[in-house]
């Protein structure tokens, strides 16, 4: 499985949250600079996020973004559907006659691997990767 980068620019920044500042409010130009991303496209990535329920977004002088919930309590598969979209397995059909047969076989194994990698990070919570686990 690969990763894309705005998944992982993600996972940075909220396991930044999940070690520091779990309950206060963090900037998002702070939250970028102490992860190490630039900000412009961490904005980008937070919105999706909120959305999601995994940030809560709070406005004014003061504001920022903390943890909907507790870290133990949002797996890696939110978040990366939450900034990439739904994971599926993909094999683009090629064939026709025999062939469509065998497209079918292919894109029933992609789906089986792909309901496989959800399974696997469905498992794994923020907690677990802020700590280190």
């Amino acid at each position: 499985m690969k990763l894309t980068r705005a998944s992982s620019y993600a996972l940075h920044a909220l396991a930044h949250l999940a070690r520091e500042r779990p309950d206060a409010p963090v900037a998002s130009h702070d939250m970028a600079r102490a992860a190490g991303l630039p900000e412009h496209f961490l904005l980008k990535l937070l919105k999706p996020l909120v959305g999601a329920g995994v940030l809560h977004a709070l406005r004014g002088p003061r504001g920022g973004y903390t943890l909907a919930r507790q870290p133990k309590d949002i797996t890696l598969l939110e978040v990366v559907e939450a900034v990439d979209g739904p994971h599926r397995g993909d094999a683009p059909a090629v064939g026709q006659g025999k062939e469509a047969a065998f497209d079918k076989r292919l894109q029933a194994m992609c789906d089986d691997i792909a309901a496989t990698v959800r399974q696997r990070l469905a498992r794994v919570t923020l907690a677990d990767l802020a700590r280190g686990k």
